[in-house]
């Protein structure tokens, strides 16, 4: 449609200029003493734009011919910053490849290429994410080669680059950083310098799946239990396990903590600290039960804490698999020399129930 309307308008105006040159009957007149020059106006129309058409290529060609020295230099440039990001990505891919060494050297030429730029007074946008990107690709080949002293060195050359930044990017980048440096120090065996990573990250970093993560393994490698366990339950209530697992490994830090105690108040101390749904875990109560009994508690709190798991195994006989029932009778018997009228009732009552029952 454009194009049908711009041959239209070029019609128009041919057909205007033919009418104006076929009826044109003016002369434009020159005196120059003692010489005169008579010229048809079409003449002269036409003179001028022809001079000035080619006034106007001569100023073009004049221009571009000036500006040739400038576009080598962003021709020159432009390499430069292509040769950059494709240093970059040779180094991601090198890296996923497992060739830690030519990945390093990759990272490496993309920092030249940075810096050179960046002399040259034209430097690469976003800047800062790449050298710091590049900075951590080769802390990432060091750590994988062994190479702690480069490792640390790339490490804090990012962490510089990034560090007075405040825009959204480069933030989530200094974050990122961070908990791979976390992520190196539990490679080498160092929790306390994985937590002091972690604990520099903001409140809201730090409650990410991957920074929970880290800290579960950094504060089980410590030997904190009671952190573990709260990260734990943390890591299950954003789903980063399956139910089973997060109950797995929510119940065997809750076992530790069990059998870190040293003497009956202390067990007692840790118990009322488990939530409700830990003290709800049949094995666990049983596990306690049995651990209060051997540190010398009460037989009365004995099975006050395995109170719940009774009701569930006479409610529900099929719901406690066989081996915690059995663990459950066997801490019931040992306290039978001093039970009382109400024990003693629930029992009969669960043997005429289930009067199949051997195990009552």
């Amino acid at each position: 449609m454009r194009a049908a309307l711009w041959l239209l308008a070029l019609f128009g105006v041919a057909v205007a200029a033919a009418l104006f040159a076929g009826n044109n009957q003016g002369t434009v007149t020159l005196f120059w003493p003692p010489y005169r020059v008579d010229l048809s106006l079409n003449m002269v129309v036409l003179a001028l734009v022809l001079g000035f058409a080619t006034l106007y290529a001569a100023l073009r060609a004049l221009a571009a011919l000036l500006e040739l020295p400038h576009q080598a230099r962003h021709w020159r440039l432009q390499q430069k910053e292509r040769a950059m990001h494709a240093a970059l990505l040779d180094a991601l891919t090198q890296l996923l490849a497992g060739r830690f060494l030519r990945s390093r050297k990759a990272a490496l030429a993309a920092l030249e290429q940075e810096q050179a730029l960046d002399k040259a007074g034209a430097p690469a946008p976003q800047g800062p994410q790449l050298r710091a990107l590049a900075h951590m690709v080769a802390a990432e080949t060091s750590h994988a080669l062994q190479d702690r002293a480069q490792r640390e060195t790339h490490l804090q050359q990012a962490l510089h680059t990034v560090a007075p930044r405040r825009s959204a990017h480069i933030q989530e980048l200094h974050e990122g950083a961070q908990m791979r440096a976390a992520r190196w120090s539990l490679d080498d065996r160092e929790a306390d310098a994985a937590l002091e990573r972690l604990g520099n990250l903001p409140q809201g970093a730090a409650r990410r799946t991957l920074a929970l993560r880290i800290k579960l393994k950094a504060t089980r490698l410590a030997g904190r239990t009671r952190e573990s366990l709260d990260t734990a339950r943390l890591l299950g209530k954003h789903r980063a396990f399956s139910a089973d697992a997060a109950r797995s490994i929510v119940r065997g830090l809750a076992m530790e903590l069990i059998n870190n105690a040293h003497d009956s108040s202390q067990l007692q101390a840790t118990w009322q600290s488990f939530e409700a749904t830990d003290r709800a875990m049949p094995e666990l109560a049983i596990h306690a039960a049995q651990r209060l009994a051997r540190l010398g508690g009460s037989a009365q709190q004995v099975r006050q804490w395995l109170l719940p798991v009774w009701q569930q195994m006479v409610d529900q006989p099929d719901s406690l698999a066989e081996q915690h029932a059995l663990k459950l009778i066997n801490a019931l018997e040992s306290g039978l020399d001093d039970i009382d009228a109400a024990w003693l009732a629930r029992i009969e009552s669960a043997q005429q129930t289930n009067p199949r029952d051997t195990r009552l």
